[in-house]
């Protein structure tokens, strides 16, 4: 809120003018904080003074106790809805309209989700500090406010045994998936396959030069057919693995990458070092597909001068286009 009730009214009237479908307030200046009163009479004068819908907010600490207080402070503001942040974050059952959880059932049943999503123990335990508010100087505030691990968390709220359940249900699956990913990466350990630890680093290449573009051209070079990409993804951490085909040999990196293109650029990578064929890195020195497209450049720049057609020469452009695999990933 601007300090004049005037200057904040006909400032909503602008934003109005807009074209926005609705607007929230906090009835506060800038300067006031939560414990001051929230200003409903300002709220309520902007209400009727616009014809978009207003939304209310600001009532945690004067209004909002219970469900039935939205009602109560959106009367007092006309508003069309109500806004509600802290009333929430002390205890979210402010929503329902049959009346409060008790604090012990609502924050059990919150540290219930933390276990099964994996959150991290500073955030628990600041939400949890943020439901206790005036209960952090009991002797049960003192203990979260000591917890330095979820499991220390679990056992100030009497709740070891659900703790060590749940972790005992999460490491088994997690022994489970790392044993079907070993599984399928020894499916992959095909001894016809050359494999090298090897990853793509663009900062070592050109600009837009890269390791399946000398690849496709050595390909061509030599009368090949095309590389041909075949790429998985890891459920279990959704990495990706890519063998290339060139001339009936197989090549892949042993390193898994996070993208589809980047373990694609890998096993380019592979297959020409095993063949000793330059990958196009800055530090290999002149780099010939560069040259190429420059003097491709010039041809082009000449033939403009010179009134003739600009379109490029569509085996011009296959030199310098990455072959694609297919865009769908199979899962590992």
């Amino acid at each position: 809120l601007i300090p004049q009730v005037e200057d904040t009214v006909n400032l909503v009237k602008r934003i109005e003018k807009t074209g926005i479908a609705a607007i929230a307030v906090h009835g506060r200046k800038k300067e006031e904080r939560p414990q001051h009163p929230v200003h409903c009479d300002v709220i309520k004068a902007i209400s009727e003074a616009v014809s978009i819908p207003v939304i209310a907010n600001g009532g945690s600490h004067d209004f909002i106790k219970e469900y039935t207080d939205i009602e109560t402070f959106q009367k007092a503001t006309a508003a069309s809805s109500v806004m509600i942040a802290r009333a929430a974050m002390w205890n979210p059952s402010i929503f329902r309209k049959e009346g409060l959880f008790s604090l012990k059932e609502v924050m059990q049943d919150y540290i219930k989700y933390v276990l099964r999503y994996d959150n991290h123990y500073t955030n628990t335990k600041y939400c949890l500090c943020q439901m206790l508010r005036e209960q952090l100087e009991t002797t049960e505030g003192k203990k979260l406010h000591a917890a330095q691990s979820t499991q220390e968390i679990c056992e100030v709220f009497e709740m070891a045994d659900f703790y060590e359940e749940t972790t005992a249900v999460f490491k088994a699956k997690k022994t489970s998936l790392e044993t079907e990913t070993q599984d399928e990466d020894d499916q992959m350990e095909d001894p016809d396959v050359i494999k090298m630890a090897v990853r793509f680093d663009k900062r070592e290449y050109p600009p837009q030069i890269t390791p399946k573009m000398y690849l496709l051209e050595w390909c061509r070079k030599e009368k090949h057919p095309q590389p041909v990409y075949e790429t998985v993804q890891r459920p279990l951490d959704r990495l990706f693995c890519s063998v290339v085909t060139v001339a009936a040999q197989k090549y892949r990196s042993t390193l898994w990458d996070k993208s589809k293109k980047l373990a694609e650029q890998a096993a380019a990578i592979v297959c020409l070092r095993t063949l000793g064929v330059p990958e196009g890195k800055l530090c290999e020195g002149e780099n010939h597909l560069i040259n190429k497209r420059k003097r491709e450049d010039q041809e082009r720049l000449n033939n403009r001068d010179h009134g003739e057609d600009l379109a490029e020469p569509s085996h011009k452009k296959a030199s310098f286009i990455e072959e694609t695999s297919d865009t769908n990933v199979p899962k590992m």
